[in-house]
């Protein structure tokens, strides 16, 4: 009989990346032939370089680092967001207690291609992100429509049905919206304006295929809630201090704050192991 956990591996989480990776790659060519791409075609082959040892989750990483980030002629800055991506990976990690047989000991915390454009964006101040508007920049007014529907659409099912992240996607997006009317009543601003950001491509890539990392969220559907209303909350801040970049930032926050609330539960759990191992585990575990 085949191990649980191995058919959730097979079915769930490599279902998930084959079609992500697909969907992404689709769109780089898309962009870059198409659609109105402004970087050099050499950036998604930069982003890529370490796509034969880390096989799709490193296909996954380096196309959205050289599809977000834009830094003009240097592809080492390509090179550097993707290297730092995939190396969270192996540098911020807690453990995963109590782990299924099948499953690692230890696990990433950290959204890997946000953590590595997020640093980027950091270090380097004269990098900037991908202007919304090359997304469909070339696409023609029916396009114009129809991408984002088809994004929409297959998010929709790649959540549904692999990465099981709806309930996050639905607080994240709620979120979003209620922080935008509350900062526009409170600084008398167009609530037009502030929910803007809501019609845009950029902004359902990065609720469909960014925010729902499955390694890197939770997993019960209450915790997934928590955690979408924190971006939002998280963003909300942000912009209040006028810090651009927003997106990305908060949800660096985000998973930070969480990878620090496991290991502080794990060293909990780690302290009680003799008397009361049982339900401080359970309790650690529902927090994921």
């Amino acid at each position: 009989m085949r191990d649980p956990q191995d058919n959730w591996y097979r079915n769930k989480r490599l279902g998930g990346l084959w079609r992500f990776a697909i969907a992404i790659s689709i769109l780089n060519i898309l962009g870059h032939i198409w659609l109105g791409f402004e970087q050099a075609w050499a950036h998604p082959l930069v982003g890529l370089g370490n796509f034969a040892e880390f096989l799709l989750s490193a296909h996954i990483t380096g196309l959205a680092v050289s599809m977000l980030l834009y830094a003009n002629q240097r592809f080492w800055v390509i090179a550097f967001a993707a290297a730092a991506a995939i190396a969270s990976k192996a540098i911020f990690r807690v453990s995963a207690m109590p782990a299924p047989e099948a499953a690692p000991a230890t696990r990433h915390f950290l959204n890997p291609s946000n953590f590595g454009i997020s640093l980027t964006l950091v270090l380097f101040p004269w990098v900037g992100i991908a202007p919304p508007y090359h997304f469909t920049e070339n696409a023609g007014t029916f396009f114009h429509w129809a991408l984002p529907l088809l994004i929409f659409a297959s998010g929709s099912l790649l959540n549904t049905k692999f990465t099981e992240r709806v309930p996050l996607i639905s607080a994240w997006m709620l979120g979003f919206a209620v922080q935008a009317i509350l900062r526009s009543l409170a600084q008398g601003l167009p609530v037009t304006a502030a929910l803007l950001p809501m019609s845009g491509l950029a902004f359902i890539l990065f609720s469909f295929y960014m925010v729902t990392d499955p390694a890197t969220t939770p997993s019960r559907p209450a915790a997934q809630v928590i955690f979408g209303l924190s971006v939002a909350a998280a963003y909300c801040s942000l912009m209040l201090l006028h810090i651009v970049f927003g997106l990305f930032f908060a949800l660096v926050i985000v998973t930070t704050a969480r990878g620090l609330w496991l290991f502080g539960l794990n060293r909990v759990a780690a302290l009680g192991v003799e008397r009361h191992l049982s339900p401080v585990a359970a309790f650690a575990e529902r927090q994921r």
